[in-house]
């Protein structure tokens, strides 16, 4: 999402992860941690959201700075609180199949989701933006799952400063639904 609202030109590739293409000896060659996103550039390859994005924006000078201190504890949330307790309880919810979905752990993380947004709610209510008064790279980073409310329990009704602050993102120029920026096989 970044790139795009960057205005940057970039190509996007299939990485067919449920059938194992992070696991290949190529890929981990590209990222030895064996996930995505992985971003190529002309000096090297970067991984891992929260770093691919404090490389947009310290390369492009838009959205803040990583070393901005409303910044980083915003994109640390995100990758510990946010976006890993909505993204294990949305594929947990939608991709395992249904007899191997324990009550319990999907439990544990509506929880831990709960509580996350609960903190983003609040600390959003009067405020556009999470870091300053502009769009940045904090905002990029925590808001993608949320786009995606039913798949994994989030209700827009119950944060309305949150779905006022999604909204808000959308209305940039540049924006893309994260569904329509991710490449079919």
């Amino acid at each position: 999402m970044g790139l795009k609202l960057a205005g940057l030109d970039w190509e996007a590739r299939f990485v067919d992860f449920f059938n194992g293409a992070t696991r290949t000896p190529e890929f981990r060659a590209l990222n030895a941690m064996g996930e995505v996103p992985v971003l190529e550039t002309p000096t090297g390859v970067l991984s891992q959201s929260g770093a691919i994005l404090a490389h947009l924006a310290q390369t492009t000078g838009k959205f803040g700075s990583v070393s901005d201190p409303e910044v980083l504890p915003w994109l640390l949330w995100d990758n510990h609180k946010g976006s890993t307790a909505q993204g294990m309880l949305r594929f947990i919810r939608n991709c395992l199949p249904e007899d191997k979905r324990n009550s319990d752990v999907i439990t544990f993380q509506q929880g831990r989701a709960t509580a996350a947004l609960t903190v983003l709610g609040a600390h959003l209510a009067g405020r556009e933006w999470l870091a300053g008064d502009a769009l940045s790279i904090a905002d990029i980073s925590a808001c993608s799952y949320l786009y995606y409310p039913g798949r994994f329990g989030y209700d827009p009704d119950a944060y309305p400063a949150i779905a006022a602050w999604i909204a808000h993102i959308a209305d940039q120029p540049g924006w893309m639904h994260p569904y329509d920026l991710m490449p079919r096989a």
